[in-house]
Parts: C-alpha cells; sequence; structure tokens
C-alpha cells in the first residue's frame, strides 16, 4: 500500500491522513519523532463494553442510548457524552453525576474483557524506537488501569487523559499535552486515531494522522 500523505475532508475538516501500510510495519514512521495513540477503539477493544456499561447505567432511569446518535460523539469525555444522553432522553440529570455512575460501571466490566487491538504491533514495533504517549477522551484511573492490566503501560512515556485537559477532542489540547509531555515538537508527531474528532483534534494540533479505519 502507498505510504503517501493523504488531504482528506473529515466532518468538514482537512486532515492529512496517512495511508497505513500492514501494521507490522517498522519503516513507515520514521519521518517521525513522536507517535501518539488514541486508546479506545485504537489500541484497545473497549467499545462494546462501554456501550454495555451505558446501557446499565441508564436502565436505572428508564433512558435509552441511542448508538447511532452517539457515532459523532467518539473521543469525547464521558461526561460530554453523558450530556448529549441526557438531552435526547430529555431527562433532568447532572450529566457529570452521570459520566461517574458510567465509569464506575465501566471500570469493572473492561478489566474483565478488554483486549489489544492488532494496532498494538505498530507500538511494540516503535518501543525504544521513538517516544509514544496516550490521548484519549476516558478518564485517567480507567485509561491508567487498562493499560497496567494488560501489561502495556510501560510502553507510552505519558498518558494524556480527559482530566488532564479543559478542552477536549476536537480540541487540539490533548495531543498538544502528548507532544510537550514526550518533549518533541507537534509538528514532529503522528496521531493514531478511530474517530472524526479526533482526526480533527491533530489536524488542529499540526501534527498528520493516520485513521485506523482504513487499516
Amino acid at each position: 500500500m502507498s505510504s503517501a500523505p493523504l488531504a482528506a475532508t473529515t466532518a468538514g475538516f482537512c486532515v492529512t491522513v496517512i495511508i497505513p501500510k500492514p501494521v507490522g510495519e517498522k519503516t513507515m514512521y520514521e519521518g517521525y519523532a513522536g507517535l501518539i495513540f488514541d486508546m479506545d477503539g485504537t489500541i484497545l477493544d473497549t467499545e462494546p463494553t462501554h456501550r454495555q456499561a451505558w446501557n446499565e447505567v441508564l436502565g436505572r432511569y428508564g433512558m435509552r442510548f441511542d448508538e447511532q446518535a452517539m457515532v459523532a460523539l467518539n473521543g469525547s469525555p464521558t461526561w460530554r457524552i453523558a450530556q448529549a444522553i441526557i438531552e435526547l432522553n430529555q431527562a433532568d440529570l447532572d450529566p457529570h453525576r452521570l459520566a461517574q455512575e458510567k465509569t464506575q460501571a465501566v471500570k469493572a466490566m473492561l478489566l474483565d474483557s478488554v483486549r489489544p487491538l492488532p494496532l498494538i504491533e505498530v507500538v511494540k514495533a516503535w518501543h525504544g524506537r521513538r517516544p509514544m504517549s496516550v490521548g484519549t477522551g476516558s478518564e485517567s484511573s480507567v485509561a491508567e488501569a487498562l493499560l497496567a492490566h494488560l501489561g502495556l503501560r510501560h510502553y507510552f512515556s505519558a498518558v494524556v487523559a480527559a482530566d488532564h485537559v479543559v478542552n477536549h477532542k476536537p480540541a487540539p489540547d490533548t495531543f498538544l499535552l502528548c507532544a510537550e509531555r514526550m518533549g518533541v515538537a507537534p509538528e514532529k508527531c503522528v496521531v493514531f486515531e478511530d474517530a472524526d474528532f479526533g482526526l480533527q483534534a491533530a489536524k488542529r494540533a499540526g501534527m498528520d494522522a493516520v485513521d485506523v479505519r482504513l487499516l
């Protein structure tokens, strides 16, 4: 497959998306000084469990989880998704409290069910060759627990989560903080993402991106 950059449009933003080679490729990203990975749906298969946790928590309040409507919010912090669900259901609830309930529910579930996705082979291939970090919309307690549970935490010099920034994806703050903590200039980083919000955040941070949905 070609490794040339492609200017792609996602949700109205022109993003420099790298056409990925096979997952085991060890030379494709040599032009970058730092690699940044989204977590949910990119390096860890967590999406089905997140949906299960939402359904469990929302069932307590007689609310429903509209998966179709929530796709556009992939990569958002939990409280923002909770806010959208509350609005969709026209409920009178505190989004931060609902998000906290969902986080508590999903932590227990994920430790039993989470598995790495194939992209983790890129992480392993570049370990020790480039600094790497995780930039996620999940809370730090969840991200740190999952990465440690799977024996993956040592691959990353930094984990930047929802509670580390004020402005979340599609704002660039998450990835800019990743670059800062790796000690790498933003324009020398490449981001691996599975969501439009994340790709937009990479663009705004001045970084190239790999849309892992193309792998």
